[in-house]
């Protein structure tokens, strides 16, 4: 997993918006939409990291499709010392 995730954050274009987005689903769930306007990114750009988040296993969804909402898996936050880590260079 530690991999994967300095993967996703530091070795492909998007580790920074990612990062943000976990780091604000990690505050507070939020469907795609809330994502877009509290970071002030294209909804089309939110999915797709989203996209990318569930396909690692980072973040998953809960509810329906549009109005889904997204959280950091429990696999993620049993690795959270290494997200710190990774968040923390990414700034």
């Amino acid at each position: 997993m530690e991999a994967v995730l300095w993967y996703v954050f530091t070795g492909t274009r998007g580790g920074a918006n990612r990062a943000r987005i976990l780091r604000a689903i990690d505050d507070r769930p939020r469907n795609a939409n809330q994502l877009a306007e509290d970071l002030e990114l294209d909804y089309k750009t939110v999915r797709h990291h989203l996209d990318v988040l569930q396909d690692n296993e980072i973040a998953e969804k809960s509810g329906d499709d549009y109005g889904a909402i997204y959280l950091p898996t429990d696999r993620v936050r049993h690795h959270w010392d290494t997200v710190e880590q990774i968040l923390e260079q990414v700034n």
